[in-house]
């Protein structure tokens, strides 16, 4: 009789279940017409819409949906418990994620594996470390247990934070435990530490994996690439490729691409290119980033029409440029004062609809700047305001030297004032430029407030930021404040460094004051600095 109750359900669902790329309206009036249906499908049916809901994104509208549910005396079971705590968690309301779980306890159902890796997930998700660690001891001494994916979940959480050693920790701790650590647990720890520039560390984890036979795989050795190119060690990049080559596995794009940046970013660009030539000569497909590293390296190198070159020749290939891509010709453009050039591929990118980002219109604003024509630089900031672009320092910095270098001081510190009201946060580069333009202006005493007010306010200036008014008050011919304000650089642990010193002792020399430069030569010899 359950049988024939179940064969008439199948008969009776004209519709499809959705899957994970079905739109809402669909998941919807599957929903409404299984609720209408006597008698109402089973509850593992209605899990199906939820679930797929959930893979597609559509957290509030799961949550709906169960809720409607609850309303229609459908009971729900831990499956789909489960899936309405996947929606708080990814919804940042850990609060109703637990009270879910609660109600599991309530009906006296058994939570499983799933619904407390689920919670542990996001509790991850929402950086909430230390409780995603508690939450597991807890449920450890209630006699619960986890599998590969919950620590393998959680540990991917800790490193995410930056919390690598607590992951490495943990895997100490499922040692000799019923679930054994496994290659994604290390191959997560050791991108980790690769990123971290731990590279010694994440080879001793990699040779302990060896040690207890748990194979290594491409993406093993990619994060060990990464991590030996990203501390500039290129020829133990070498001995890893010829390593993966002996033990059959074969590098991908993704391999490739951290060589070829390695390359490129240590300024080996015919290497790299070579390296290029090779993968196509293997039948891998270079993608947008391979091409995109390989114009930054000839930009770094200052070989403007080979960066061209590889652009012209990735469209050729069929490969579509990104907004990275366009960013990295922009900006490498701008650099070399071809800001034509950068604007024509500006226009370019918006006629593909491809949408510029804040970094796009910072590098042509400093471009614009840079050779002079601020007005439009001006322009290009009321466009992101109109287009919904957040400007960032980074962009005001550029506008803020332009104005100082071009004697539009007034205008600068107006320009700083409106920075603040839109809630950014000056940097101490933009107080570094704005003092350096009052004291070029010969307004010493506004530069020498503006300075004691960052030390007030426990700003962490840098050299160059006492550099720029030491030079400031030589000029200035306040000689003693300028000593004075060296010292004080040095009472808060900022060393001077050779330029500190040439403008001292330069400006005494300029006025015959011998001893005092020749004091202060001494001195800069004795510390190494000449």
């Amino acid at each position: 009789m359950a049988t024939a109750r179940l064969r008439r359900y199948s008969h009776s669902l004209p519709l499809s279940i959705p899957n994970t790329d079905v739109d809402v309206d669909n998941a919807f009036s599957s929903f409404n017409r299984m609720l209408l249906m006597r008698p109402i499908p089973p509850i593992i049916e209605f899990g199906k819409i939820l679930g797929s809901l959930v893979k597609t994104k559509h957290y509030p509208t799961a949550i709906s949906l169960s809720q409607q549910m609850e309303l229609k005396g459908i009971e729900p079971n831990v499956v789909t418990f489960s899936i309405l705590i996947n929606c708080y968690c990814h919804l940042h309301q850990m609060g109703f994620a637990f009270s879910i779980l609660g109600k599991i306890l309530k009906r006296g159902f058994q939570p499983d594996t799933i619904t407390f890796t689920t919670l542990m997930k996001g509790l991850c998700l929402n950086s909430e470390i230390q409780k995603a660690l508690h939450f597991h001891d807890d449920v450890i001494a209630q006699g619960f247990q986890f599998d590969h994916i919950s620590y393998g979940t959680l540990i991917n959480g800790l490193c995410k934070m930056g919390e690598t050693r607590t992951a490495l920790q943990l895997l100490r701790r499922i040692e000799g435990k019923s679930v054994k650590p496994n290659l994604v647990m290390y191959n997560t720890i050791i991108d980790s530490l690769c990123k971290d520039q731990l590279v010694n560390d994440a080879c001793d984890l990699y040779c302990e994996m060896i040690e207890k036979r748990i194979s290594p795989d491409v993406f093993t050795y990619n994060a060990l690439i990464y991590g030996f190119c990203i501390v500039g060690q290129l020829i133990e990049v070498v001995d890893l490729l010829n390593e993966m080559v002996f033990k059959n596995i074969n590098p991908n794009v993704y391999t490739f691409n951290i060589l070829i940046d390695g390359l490129c970013k240590e300024g080996k660009v015919k290497e790299a290119n070579n390296v290029l030539a090779v993968i196509i000569k293997k039948g891998v497909i270079p993608d947008v980033v391979t091409y995109s590293s390989l114009m930054d390296g000839y930009f770094l190198v200052n070989e403007v029409n080979k960066a061209k070159g590889v652009f012209n020749f990735m469209a050729q290939r069929g490969v579509t440029p990104n907004v990275r891509s366009y960013n990295i010709m922009i900006n490498g453009f701008c650099k070399v004062k071809e800001v034509d050039e950068a604007m024509n591929l500006f226009k370019d990118m918006c006629c593909k609809n491809i949408i510029p980002d804040t970094i796009t219109y910072s590098s042509l604003i400093d471009g614009l700047c840079k050779s002079g024509r601020i007005s439009y630089a001006l322009e290009l900031v009321d466009e992101m305001y109109e287009k919904g672009q957040p400007t960032n320092i980074i962009t005001y910095n550029s506008l803020l030297d332009a104005l100082c270098k071009n004697h539009c001081v007034d205008q600068a510190i107006a320009l700083l004032m409106r920075i603040k009201d839109l809630g950014i946060q000056p940097s101490v580069c933009t107080y570094n430029i704005l003092i350096h333009g009052l004291c070029k202006g010969g307004r010493l005493k506004d530069a020498q407030d503006v300075f004691e007010d960052l030390l007030i306010k426990g700003y962490c200036l840098t050299v160059s930021s006492y550099n720029t008014m030491i030079n400031g008050l030589c000029k200035g011919g306040l000689f003693d404040v300028a000593l004075s304000l060296k010292s004080k650089m040095e009472e808060k642990g900022c060393i001077p460094d050779a330029i500190t010193y040439e403008t001292i002792i330069h400006s005494f020399l300029e006025k015959d004051e011998n001893a005092q430069a020749e004091k202060l030569l001494s001195e800069m010899i004795a510390r190494g600095l000449l």
